[in-house]
């Protein structure tokens, strides 16, 4: 079969990524493998489609190879699937299926954004393979990786395809018009509104209008099209050391002065392709000049929406996952669904409210499965990731069960005495009372501060 390899790494030809489908390559001569580095050349197929246009024409399967980058696809692959549908190369019929690597951190968003561009082109989707980057190197990886291929080729022959979602509505909101006075601005807290809004973005435009309208504290807007950026990050990991980024642009300064300082963080933008134009993406990887730290924790963020939200699960598990993550406290999503104006109000209400009292919650699954996963990731590459260990140390970050030595040798006693017969007959009846016993203490105490205040 002819197997096009789109190369989504900046890398290139250094890309881990790349040397499993070139392993698997090796194993199967039978099959016309051709790599097209868009990582690497994003900038010249901006400039000419043609070469990708024949690939993809002639191609039978397209496999997306490339790292994962902040939740999603290095920014220059987004671009590039922006371009590829711009074009208009029609893919219907063809199978389409991806090989990443990473450490597991919030894979599964980013193949579902893959997926379902490839379902919107009419592709025929097979799951793809979500490697470590490591895994080439065991025989395990090595295995699982050929089991891949070998299922790939499976369905191709047999199918057995990856269903394709419901379809959303094909219907276009009417576009939301701003109705919202201006109220009196207070002092003491800055807030950056972050878009990418165009001039035919007009619901978006009206919401952000309307939205700082009605925030009692004055916002800067930062339009990232008018961000010079020098290009998308390269995953150099030159930040890892030195904590600045390799580019001269001067964003990663303009970053932290600007953005990382302020009280709130407003994101604003429209759905386009399931998550939104390629330059956010870029301001998403370009933040890897903080490496793996937490810099904004604790500052709260909302979204201005406009687009179909609620058909949108992948998104709204990154925007969910991202503020988890990162420790901040999410006010919520604004969308020109429905009752755009209430929401907005509600939102700006919501924001201000977070700000002054200094609002957080616990982390769900999404903030700490993935902590987990970077705390994991950076004690075990200190040497390298410098800046990361340090932060990580200084923050508490490193909170390994088995430091809990206290809690270890208490679970050891329980497990213990509840092996003895008599004791657990004893014991068991009165199992429940004993594990609320603290939490009934608490309550207890809470109730005569309340007592005394009265």
């Amino acid at each position: 079969m002819k197997i096009l390899v789109l190369n989504g790494s900046p890398k290139g030809e250094r890309s881990t990524t790349l040397q499993t489908v070139r392993y698997l390559q090796v194993l199967h001569p039978e099959h016309q493998f051709l790599e097209l580095p868009v990582g690497q050349r994003i900038k010249r197929y901006e400039k000419d489609f043609s070469t990708p246009r024949e690939a993809l024409s002639q191609a039978e399967v397209i496999l997306f190879c490339y790292p994962v980058y902040t939740f999603l696809v290095p920014y220059q692959l987004h671009r590039f699937l922006e371009l590829l549908r711009a074009d208009g190369v029609d893919l219907s019929g063809k199978v389409a299926t991806q090989i990443t690597t990473s450490k597991h951190f919030y894979d599964v968003t980013a193949h579902k954004f893959i997926e379902a561009n490839c379902f919107d082109l009419g592709m025929h989707v097979v799951r793809g393979l979500s490697a470590d980057m490591e895994d080439l190197l065991t025989e395990k990886g090595r295995e699982e990786a050929r089991m891949f291929f070998d299922q790939l080729m499976f369905t191709c022959q047999y199918g057995g395809f990856l269903p394709p979602p419901s379809a959303q509505p094909e219907s276009i909101p009417a576009v939301y018009q701003p109705v919202c006075s201006r109220v009196e601005k207070c002092s003491g807290k800055r807030v950056v509104l972050v878009t990418c809004c165009r001039e035919e973005d007009q619901s978006l435009l009206h919401m952000i209008q309307d939205f700082r309208a009605v925030l009692p504290y004055e916002s800067q807007v930062v339009n990232l099209w008018d961000v010079p950026f020098q290009g998308g990050c390269l995953g150099c990991l030159h930040c890892a050391a030195t904590g600045t980024c390799i580019y001269s642009d001067g964003f990663d300064q303009f970053l932290r002065r600007e953005i990382q300082t302020a009280d709130a963080i407003v994101y604003a933008f429209p759905i386009v392709n399931h998550y939104t134009y390629s330059v956010f993406k870029c301001y998403d990887d370009r933040q890897f000049c903080n490496g793996h730290r937490t810099v904004t924790r604790g500052t709260p963020v909302a979204y201005l929406l406009q687009g179909n939200y609620q058909y949108e699960a992948n998104l709204q598990m990154v925007l969910e996952g991202r503020s988890e993550v990162g420790g901040n406290y999410l006010c919520g999503v604004a969308t020109d669904e429905e009752n755009t104006a209430a929401n907005l109000q509600t939102l700006a209400k919501n924001l201000v409210f977070a700000m002054e009292h200094h609002l957080r919650r616990p982390a769900n699954f999404y903030g700490v499965g993935g902590s987990k996963i970077f705390r994991d990731l950076i004690y075990l590459m200190q040497g390298m990731m410098k800046a990361d260990h340090v932060f990580y140390r200084a923050h508490g970050a490193y909170d390994f069960p088995q430091k809990q030595k206290g809690r270890l040798l208490q679970m050891k006693l329980v497990g213990t005495l509840l092996a003895i017969p008599s004791v657990q007959k004893k014991i068991k009846p009165k199992m429940a009372d004993y594990m609320v016993a603290p939490y009934k203490k608490v309550i207890a105490q809470a109730q005569k501060e309340q007592k005394t205040e009265r």
